[in-house]
């Protein structure tokens, strides 16, 4: 690779990521809103609003690192591989779509918090589980990856597929954290029962354990994708 493309390059990129990803983890945390909680309240109802934005906006220089300048394949999907890759990606993409339905988009977005000027630090949406999240904890992330890994790969992209998957991997723990911290026990039997990233037909939740378990309790937010 390093003969083959620029390994200033690369190094560059992998950078641009890592800070990506420091500042997003950072942002997203409780103990960001916590802190602004205490220090500027007045601020939360437009928190989410802003996070977006800047998670948007700060995607841009990673992104023009990674696609300005092409180099060698290091693989191409061709034939019947391509027809699948791209149909895999293709039901990712629609998976997507279909858990959006048991999401309240203007919370996502923080729309609902800046209309209803909501100061609070935690979310507010009450538990639910996708039937995404009766196989998966994570859906969203194992989408992604999905969608990342059925791209043809030259160096830049590689290291960014790289780096992509290493973050929602340590991102998913992260988050288990603080969906524990908001869910408590009742997240902690979900987790028992359901795996993270990679789905396992003989491990999943069953419909019935399901209702039980949204039955068990109340909660403060949905799991995040």
């Amino acid at each position: 690779m390093a003969e083959s493309f620029p390994i200033q390059r690369l190094v560059l990129i992998a950078s641009a990521w890592l800070i990506y990803f420091l500042f997003h983890s950072l942002l997203a945390s409780l103990w960001a809103k916590g802190l602004v909680a205490r220090h500027r309240p007045h601020w939360l109802p437009a928190y989410r609003l802003a996070f977006n934005a800047l998670a948007l906006a700060l995607l841009i220089p990673p992104l023009w690192l990674t696609y300005g300048e092409r180099g060698p394949w290091l693989w191409q999907w061709t034939g019947p591989a391509a027809w699948l890759a791209n149909g895999l990606a293709l039901l990712a993409i629609l998976g997507v779509l279909y858990s959006l339905r048991w999401y309240q988009g203007e919370e996502f977005l923080g729309l609902r918090q800046w209309r209803g000027r909501i100061r609070a630090v935690a979310d507010q949406e009450p538990f639910h589980l996708s039937p995404l999240h009766r196989w998966v904890r994570h859906p969203w992330y194992s989408l992604g990856l999905i969608m990342i890994w059925t791209r043809d790969m030259d160096p830049p992209l590689l290291v960014t597929a790289l780096l992509v998957t290493l973050y929602l991997v340590l991102g998913s723990w992260l988050e288990e954290a603080k969906l524990i911290a908001l869910h408590g026990d009742r997240y902690r039997r979900y987790r028992r029962l359901v795996p993270g990233l990679v789905p396992r037909p003989w491990h999943h939740l069953t419909e019935a354990l399901g209702r039980a378990l949204l039955e068990g309790g109340e909660g403060r937010g949905p799991p995040r994708p």
